[in-house]
């Protein structure tokens, strides 16, 4: 429990962009009675100090900014539990609460035709469906972009407040700079940034309160980092907006995910096939962006097949099931589009991307390779992938003005 633009370590004696916690389980009922009896614990503090009782969105009374300093700090310091990624993907559990969400507009639907993640044709949890977060003032989401970099968006239920922190995609760099003069990962650690050492840096950072009932739109690449206020409920999910800029950012955090050994959620050349399939692009430059990838994948996927014919290895093939999950290897954990190499490994079915296949095995003895999809079938999908040119609007006919002419 500390204040919001501050994060202190254990000892509570300096000040760490470190950030401290530990997994647990428990159900929405557990949390939410821990939740409630949070609150009554604050209110029944207050009355005993005879200061008036907080309201929901209020700074419980062991909240950093009162607190005299880091030593007093440390005497006050306590762990809390933060109720978060609650699937909500269960329709039959949950559909009242999802069919709200359909008031809202179609750019920020959790599904729409206009949203890249709902072509994706399987379940990414929490970005193409819709995850609870539960909190108690204090409760902490670190410094993160989003998965792949597509956009979010988070609605606070209430009845308390969160605190929001944001830095514009152009300056993330800046921010992985600062992780790694700290010591700490930018993508596999957990961070709380200094507004005042992000400024002393050269990079930006904006504040603002999220109330209840407030919609927040985290835009492609943005660096956030969020805190409540007060005793609340959020409900988020990702959305990918059909423009050049997504797609782009998207493909570029997904191929510097493979340089980093950091596993992409989306998975970036299955998404691109299927938007391929799905819409008419009328962007030149999403246009350009997307059937690059299509040749690059598919010219990738062809050397792939080659070079397990040359080594003699069977090749069957096994096609997708509807609403089957993208394959990653189960070494590297980059994704394998098409041809995937598998080899029994203690009574399972492991798939590996030709690299690691080729590591474990020169001669790929002992692996089988299984095609997805018709190599026909896809170069039918990249020739058909053109750039869509609305039809050009009718010329005005033109009405002869009627102009009185002497007799």
């Amino acid at each position: 429990m500390q204040s919001a633009d501050e994060n202190w370590d254990a000892s509570g004696r300096r000040r760490v962009w470190a950030c401290a916690s530990h997994r647990s389980h428990t159900t929405v009922r557990k949390y939410a009675q821990y939740q409630a009896g949070s609150f009554q614990e604050s209110l029944r503090e207050e009355r005993e100090r005879g200061a008036a009782p907080p309201h929901a969105g209020a700074l419980s009374d062991s909240d950093g900014r009162e607190s005299g300093g880091p030593v007093k700090r440390r005497k006050s310091a306590r762990m809390l539990r933060f109720g978060t990624n609650v699937d909500l993907s269960d329709e039959r559990k949950w559909r009242p609460q999802l069919m709200e969400l359909q008031k809202l507009p179609a750019f920020a639907r959790v599904a729409s035709a206009a949203n890249m993640l709902s072509h994706v044709g399987h379940v990414i949890l929490g970005m193409n469906t819709v995850q609870l977060y539960m909190k108690v003032p204090g409760s902490r989401t670190p410094g993160h972009q989003e998965n792949n970099n597509f956009c979010s968006i988070n609605i606070n239920i209430g009845p308390g407040d969160c605190e929001w922190f944001g830095v514009p995609d152009a300056y993330w760099g800046g921010v992985r700079e600062l992780c790694d003069r700290h010591g700490l990962s930018y993508l596999h650690g957990s961070w709380w940034p200094d507004p005042e050492e992000l400024r002393a840096h050269g990079v930006p950072v904006y504040r603002f309160t999220q109330r209840p009932g407030d919609l927040v739109w985290v835009n492609a690449g943005c660096v956030h980092w969020v805190q409540a206020t007060g005793w609340c409920n959020n409900i988020a999910w990702n959305v990918g907006p059909l423009t050049a800029r997504q797609y782009t950012l998207a493909l570029e955090r997904y191929e510097w995910n493979k340089v980093q050994n950091f596993k992409s959620i989306v998975p970036m050349v299955h998404l691109s096939w299927n938007l391929a399939r799905n819409i008419r692009v009328s962007d030149p430059r999403l246009h350009r962006a997307m059937r690059t990838c299509l040749m690059q994948t598919l010219r990738a996927a062809a050397g792939t097949l080659n070079v397990v014919r040359a080594r003699g290895v069977p090749i069957r093939f096994h096609g997708r099931a509807r609403g089957e999950a993208s394959h990653y290897c189960g070494a590297c954990e980059r994704e394998v589009w098409h041809a995937l190499l598998v080899r029994e490994h203690e009574r399972r079915h492991v798939v590996h991307c030709l690299a690691c296949a080729r590591r474990l095995s020169p001669t790929l003895s002992g692996f089988l390779c299984l095609e997805e999809h018709h190599i026909e079938e896809l170069a039918q999908v990249y020739d058909a992938f053109t750039l869509h040119r609305s039809a050009p609007l009718a010329a005005p006919v033109q009405i002869p003005s009627l102009v009185p002419t002497p007799d």
